[in-house]
């Protein structure tokens, strides 16, 4: 059986997300500025950063999402019939400032995906990435441009980011073995 640790609190998230939120303000004074949430969890950070930009800045930048099932490099690993979820992007892509947004950034084939997907949707003019947490292991050459915190983890871990809007509750857990 694992061990179970609380490595961020529904404190920590919100305060992280709102640090995030500046850091992204500050690189881009709202140019062509748009987020992207990856789902499921990304959506939901996606809307919370840009809530956070909004009472920071009263920007209320455009928000889409993106499922990456069809994308992935292992999709027909994972299940004889994938469930596909909804991508809303409301907005051309074409010359816009992306920022693309995950809860976890472990080997980089989530994101590899979520790129992949995008640019059938246009030509952006940047794409960049903000994650919550970053556990390393990394099997492609990506990294975040905004990082909420780095944690040190063995392969075989598991990082659970939990959310109000899908988990009831606001919590990142380490699991181990």
């Amino acid at each position: 059986m694992g061990n179970s640790q609380t490595i961020l609190t529904a404190t920590d998230i919100d305060r992280i997300l709102k640090r995030m939120a500046y850091e992204i303000l500050e690189a881009h004074k709202g140019n062509h500025l748009v987020l992207i949430g990856i789902h499921t969890r990304g959506v939901f950070l996606a809307r919370r950063l840009q809530e956070n930009i909004k009472a920071f800045e009263g920007a209320d930048l455009p928000v889409g999402e993106i499922d990456i099932t069809l994308y992935r490099d292992d999709w027909t690993q994972m299940s004889a019939h994938p469930v596909v979820k909804t991508t809303q992007i409301p907005f051309s892509v074409n010359g816009k400032n992306i920022v693309l947004i995950d809860d976890v950034l472990f080997t980089g084939r989530t994101i590899r995906a979520a790129m992949d997907a995008l640019i059938d949707f246009g030509r952006p003019g940047r794409i960049e990435l903000a994650v919550l947490i970053d556990r390393g292991h990394r099997e492609l050459p990506i990294q975040s441009n905004y990082t909420g915190q780095c944690v040190r983890t063995r392969k075989e871990d598991m990082i659970n980011v939990l959310l109000k809007e899908s988990d009831g509750e606001d919590r990142v857990v380490l699991e181990t073995t």
